[in-house]
């Protein structure tokens, strides 16, 4: 089983997790990025990351794995192959699809689920937004909701947040240092505002103008 020192190491190996000068969406400046969809294309690393949530759950009788869409299908297609493996027996993935403003259950999978204990996987909680539609999703089709998985908690994101499942696991937690635009630190330390992720691009062009 990975601890947070290892799956730190392998987002930073994959290009996921980096430091430096970012622009987020909000405004906000920050010294970490963490770049979900850059450690989807390396399989054997998304293998080696899912096997270790996989084995957080093993003998509790999951039957199915879900996970919001888009990255959540990768993950919990893995999980539920190690899950599948390490228990002898099959354990079904399946997705979220978004709906609105929110998530729902379709293509049959509401009925795949019905019944079974569901494991609801995620990759990045920042607000816990997504998780939480998610596990409200399944519970609608009828899934018993037994534990929910971020690969990365970035804000400190609580069980709660997420709709109390009855267990709630971060494999790395990030302390994330951000700032207004007016007093961040990185700024006046003239520290390069990165253009290659986030919204540095456009905060640079505003900024031009």
């Amino acid at each position: 089983m990975m601890n947070e020192d290892e799956v730190l190491t392998l987002l930073q190996d994959v290009g996921a997790f980096r430091a430096g000068h970012f622009v987020f969406v909000s405004g906000l400046h920050a010294d970490t990025y963490v770049n979900k969809n850059a450690m989807y294309p390396y399989t054997r690393e998304m293998s080696r990351l899912c096997k270790s949530i996989a084995e957080r759950f093993v003998g509790k009788n999951v039957g199915a794995v879900v996970g919001p869409a888009t990255g959540g299908i990768i993950l919990s297609q893995w999980v539920a192959y190690h899950l599948s493996e390490l228990e002898g027996r099959e354990v079904y993935g399946a997705y979220a699809d978004k709906d609105g403003d929110g998530f729902a259950i379709k293509r049959g999978y509401d009925e795949i689920i019905k019944g079974k204990n569901v494991l609801v996987v995620e990759d990045l909680v920042t607000t816990g937004g997504s998780l939480r539609k998610t596990i409200g999703a399944v519970r609608i089709a009828g899934g018993n909701v037994i534990g929910a998985v971020a690969v990365c908690n970035r804000g400190n994101v609580t069980q709660e947040a997420v709709g109390n499942p009855p267990e709630f696991i971060s494999l790395l937690t990030v302390q994330l240092e951000q700032w207004p635009e007016s007093s961040c630190e990185l700024c006046e330390r003239g520290i390069p505002i990165n253009t290659d992720v986030g919204h540095g691009k456009d905060f640079l062009a505003r900024k031009n103008q």
